[in-house]
């Protein structure tokens, strides 16, 4: 058998788990074991370099076709919708669902929004979206079943060079009301 870290294919971090994807001779019970002496050899302090990244973004109209959607929800005016939406300061808690998706916390409860029914088949790179109580940005064009709130001229995931991605784990973001010239 090979050494057991050698049959990790992958580590992925999520809320409150991670998920390890392994090669097909992988052994679970080895690397079970494995992976239990790894972590308690270790006291694990969670390092903050936290970023604080603020992110252009078009709210409503073509970019943000569920703005009203949100605001009848939530029993909200859409201006005020937009005002919870941008005031809030969000961490990026894991990237996932599509590659390069931030699924981000910190949004004000109020506004939170269940997924849309029937997904979109086509959601545009840019969008912003409200599922339940998180926000996330769509890094690629993609199918989903957010509801989008408005839309981004920023680049947020780098398709030749993943790992130098725009957004990672950790970071904070503060969503800033742009007009429709401004996204131009």
């Amino acid at each position: 058998m090979n050494h057991p870290n050698d049959e990790i294919m992958n580590i992925h971090p999520a809320y409150n788990s991670i998920m390890v994807s392994l090669s097909n001779s992988a052994q679970l019970d080895q690397i079970t074991t494995y992976l239990k002496d790894a972590i308690s050899q270790y006291d694990i302090e969670i390092e903050s370099k936290t970023r604080t990244i603020e992110i252009p973004l078009v709210y409503g109209g073509e970019y943000g076709p569920d703005l009203k959607r949100i605001a009848n929800y939530s029993d909200k005016s859409e201006s005020e919708v937009i005002r919870l939406h941008s005031e809030a300061i969000y961490t990026v808690n894991f990237i996932g669902f599509s590659i390069g998706f931030p699924y981000c916390s910190g949004m004000d409860e109020s506004i939170s929004t269940p997924r849309l029914e029937t997904p979109r088949k086509l959601v545009d790179a840019g969008s912003v979206g409200i599922a339940g109580n998180q926000t996330g940005i769509y890094p690629l064009s993609s199918p989903g079943g957010w509801n989008l709130i408005g839309k981004t001229p920023k680049t947020i995931f780098n398709t030749k060079n993943p790992e130098n991605s725009y957004l990672k784990m950790g970071d904070q973001i503060r969503f800033i009301s742009i007009t429709e010239e401004e996204f131009q």
